[in-house]
């Protein structure tokens, strides 16, 4: 079930990852204005929920959360790679293309090519305040405009060609018709109280 997502007395332990189609993955997330223990413990929860589930990168709208910030380690594993929270990205000077399949936290059991820039640069801030100023290419690049893509409310399944998501259509429909029957068994409230719930973190930290 997802967290109740109050403000007050919030446990970040609490935090799940939501999937397909709760509306939390459709909402556009907020800047974010200031940073709190608070915060610095929800992206120590990302992380570890990111490395539970074998992923390489999450945003916080996927634990249901409209604030602009994800975490990645394109290695994957806890004790590899590096480690980035990024706060507020801004991707800018994007060059070549490269299609690639990907899959997503949210969307279980669902891959497909998406094509996206080969390189590109990022500006971001991390839990310090110290500014994130670097060109990526590659896989890095790739997990990056992912996870941007989640603050702006798009899924990859958004990028893919008709026939890829045709190809997918009885998964979708399986995540569709799973959220549904929570939804009416009352474990997920409706779709309106879960984004108004949002604007309680909005106010915290936007």
């Amino acid at each position: 079930m997802p967290p109740d997502n109050s403000t007050s007395e919030f446990d970040p332990n609490s935090l799940s990852i939501i999937t397909f189609p709760h509306p939390g993955l459709r909402y556009v997330a907020k800047p974010i204005r200031r940073v709190d223990a608070g915060l610095k413990q929800i992206a120590a929860r990302m992380l570890e929920l990111m490395y539970e589930h074998r992923g390489v990168g999450l945003a916080a709208t996927q634990v249901n959360l409209p604030i602009r910030m994800f975490v990645m380690n394109a290695s994957g594993e806890k004790d590899e790679g590096e480690e980035f929270v990024v706060i507020n990205p801004v991707i800018s000077r994007p060059r070549s293309n490269e299609e690639a399949e990907e899959g997503c936290l949210s969307l279980p059991n669902i891959h497909g090519n998406v094509v996206r820039a080969k390189t590109i640069h990022l500006n971001a801030f991390n839990l310090t305040g110290g500014e994130i100023n670097m060109d990526l290419s590659g896989f890095d690049a790739r997990v990056v405009q992912h996870e941007t893509d989640h603050l702006d409310g798009m899924l990859f399944l958004d990028r893919l060609k008709e026939g890829a998501v045709m190809e997918e259509a009885a998964n979708i429909e399986a995540l569709e018709i799973e959220f549904q029957s929570r939804q009416r068994l009352g474990e997920i409230p409706p779709d309106t109280v879960l984004i108004e719930r949002l604007a309680d973190w909005e106010k915290r930290y936007c």
